[in-house]
């Protein structure tokens, strides 16, 4: 009774709220109260569960083919603006030009 009464206390001086007995208000909505917080004092209280913690215990390592790395060196040097970029990064490069040739 008290949530709804705080629920509704802005429309307080246009109605009146009145008590019906729960024999006589059997259509009452038990989903539309307030739930009890799930502590140790709530009747209902269900202790929740605590997931274990497993720690992982193994690394996988994959080597890969040579070829593969290779591979992709070389598509730095065959793309354009990772070639140029390449260069910006190496070496102090002060050509300005490098730098207004990327797309």
């Amino acid at each position: 009774m008290l949530q709804w009464q705080i629920a509704i206390q802005e429309y307080r001086g246009n109605m009146t709220i009145v008590h019906k007995d729960g024999n006589i208000h059997k259509n009452a909505d038990g989903l539309s109260r307030w739930p009890l917080p799930n502590n140790i004092d709530n009747p209902a209280y269900v202790a929740e569960e605590a997931s274990p913690q497993v720690p992982i215990e193994g690394i996988s390592v994959t080597d890969l083919n040579t070829t593969f790395f290779e591979e992709v060196r070389n598509s730095y040097t065959q793309d354009k603006n990772c070639s140029i970029l390449c260069k910006l990064l190496t070496k102090d490069c002060k050509d300005n030009s490098l730098i207004h040739a990327l797309d």
